[in-house]
This record gives structure tokens, sequence and C-alpha cells, in this order.
């Protein structure tokens, strides 16, 4: 019967949420691929605009570095460095330089002490073991009919979606701040610029996505725990 009640809600509750994941992934890769055909008109390279906005606000220790992949691009604030993808490093498309900006964004939140940033990379070993350890640890409470263990796999997941909850507003204010950096510093003209934001607006959908599947794996979790619960 628990498998019965799994499956329903899997399929209210996660897949819905799985198709959403997809589509934003589909969306951020389609609208990456568009307007990384169209260069900027100061043709400069994702890594010169973010060596170019760091220093303009002050930040002289972090180094911009290349790594390899598509769309791999982050800022490792343990490292101070900003690495950006093959797509993006030497790349001249308004695509590159909005992601570029974007990644400078959260080199910029790290130097001005950003709360939800600080907050974030303190949760990460914690969200790395919970959103591993706890949905298996739940489920096999839910096999063992072991409540303690239940209870320690959703309290682990739960520590998983404060980190993607937290990544919300720490991802979307390093958008807002790429965009005002490179309107206020001319660096993309007006139509170019408005591109960008389609760009950073699509990859923003994508960590959206990724909470509503976290969100929903851990209702479901939540509701069967409920149910052997009431059958107990």
């Amino acid at each position: 019967m628990g498998f019965l009640y799994m499956d329903q809600y899997y399929l209210v509750l996660v897949v819905p949420a799985l198709i959403i994941s997809m589509i934003a992934s589909f969306r951020v890769r389609t609208t990456f691929n568009k307007y990384r055909e169209i260069g900027n008109s100061k043709n400069m390279t994702g890594a010169e605009v973010a060596r170019y906005l760091l220093q303009s606000n002050g930040i002289y220790d972090v180094q911009v570095t290349r790594v390899k992949g598509e769309l791999t691009d982050h800022y490792d604030p343990r490292k101070k460095e900003l690495r950006l993808s093959d797509s993006t490093y030497s790349s001249v498309s308004v695509a590159a330089v909005g992601v570029a900006a974007h990644e400078t964004g959260h080199a910029i939140q790290h130097s001005v002490k950003y709360g939800p940033l600080a907050l974030r990379s303190s949760l990460v070993p914690v969200a790395n073991i919970g959103s591993q350890a706890g949905p298996t640890l739940a489920i096999l409470g839910l096999i063992l009919s072991w409540s303690v263990l239940i209870n320690i796999g959703l309290l682990l997941f739960a520590a998983a979606i404060l980190f993607y909850l937290i990544t919300l507003p720490v991802e979307f204010n390093a958008s807002s701040r790429a965009i005002e950096s490179l309107d206020r510093h001319n660096i993309l003209m007006k139509d170019e610029l408005q591109s960008a934001k389609k760009v950073l607006n699509a990859a923003a959908l994508t960590y959206v996505a990724s909470a509503l599947v976290a969100i929903a794996n851990f209702l479901r979790l939540l509701l069967l725990a409920g149910n052997r619960r009431n059958r107990d």
C-alpha cells in the first residue's frame, strides 16, 4: 500500500516539478544559444568584462580563470576565483557578457558581505549531505518502519531545501547587480542589455525549478511519513 501512496505523490508532486525543470533547462539553453550568436558592440570578451567590473568595484584579489565545459561558470568564494566556461571566457557574445557579469555579481556580493551569500556558503556542507543522504535515510526508514530514521532523513533533507531557497535571492540579486553594472558602465547598449536580461532571466528559472523539484520530493516524503504514522 505504501508504494501506491508513493506512486500517487510522485505523480502529483514530483512529476510536474520535473517537467518544469526540463522546460527551464531547455529554455536556458535555447536562449543562450540564440544570443551567443550576437556580439556586443564594444567587442569585449566575457573575461574582459569580468575583470573590468571587478576593478570598477574595487575588487583586486579575485582571479578570473577558465573552466572547461559550457555554462559551467561559477564564483568560488573560498579561493576567490571567478571561473568562466569555454562558452563565456573568450566569447564576445551578448550572452557571454551577461553570464560573466552575473558571476561577477557574486564576487561583488562576497566583497560587500551580502548576508544571503554568506548564509548559503555556510550551508553548503550540510546541504550536500542532506540532498544525498536525507531522501535515502527517509525512504529506508519508511521501508523499515523506523520513525527515528525517517525523522533524521527529513531533517537532513530540510537543510538542503533551505539551501535551495536561500539560493534564489542570491542568484536574483547577482543578476540584478550584473544588469545594473553593465548599464552603468555602458558596456552594453540598450538593446544588448535587454538580450542579456533574457539570458539571465532564463537562467534564473532553472534555480526556481531546482527548488521546486527539491520541495516536491520533500513534501512527498513528508506525506509518506504521515501516512506511515497514521497506520501505526
